[in-house]
């Protein structure tokens, strides 16, 4: 009986929970290696930085940043504006969601760009700090 049991429940698929990511506001964090400022302080991350959310506490969260840190961040320094992190070399924004679509501008690797509209398929649409804004890969960039 448990052999049957255990041998459904390995091949019952498991569903994965999309991820969830934060960016902090418009102030540098300090993060730790606890939910404490007591704690060590790992490092700083500036404004609007993205992160992947693990746990929530009622006054902080447990994050990963793109590079896979694990770290704790007070719940009052997160903001409300999504941001994305450009992982490619160089990654192509475009007037629309499309390859062919024009060119507006070309982002460095580890540039921020504030995310203006939710993901539709392949491609998600955002902003520069400098006002341009335009359609980028998803999969060029990181925090959605």
């Amino acid at each position: 009986m448990r052999r049957a049991l255990a041998a459904m429940l390995l091949a019952t698929p498991v569903l994965a929970a999309a991820a969830e990511f934060r960016s902090l506001g418009d102030k540098p964090a300090v993060l730790y290696d606890a939910p404490s400022v007591r704690a060590d302080r790992l490092y700083v991350a500036s404004r609007h930085y993205p992160f992947e959310v693990l746990v929530k506490l009622d006054q902080w969260t447990k994050v990963r940043d793109v590079g896979g840190e694990v770290a704790w961040v007070e719940n009052r320094l997160l903001g409300d504006r999504r941001t994305a992190l450009v992982t490619v070399p160089l990654a192509d924004i475009r007037a629309a969601a499309s390859p062919q679509s024009p060119l507006v501008f070309e982002a460095y690797k580890q540039v921020l760009l504030e995310v203006i509209e939710p993901p539709a398929g392949e491609w998600v649409k955002v902003r520069h700090r400098d006002g341009q804004q335009g359609f980028i890969r998803v999969a060029h960039v990181w925090g959605l």
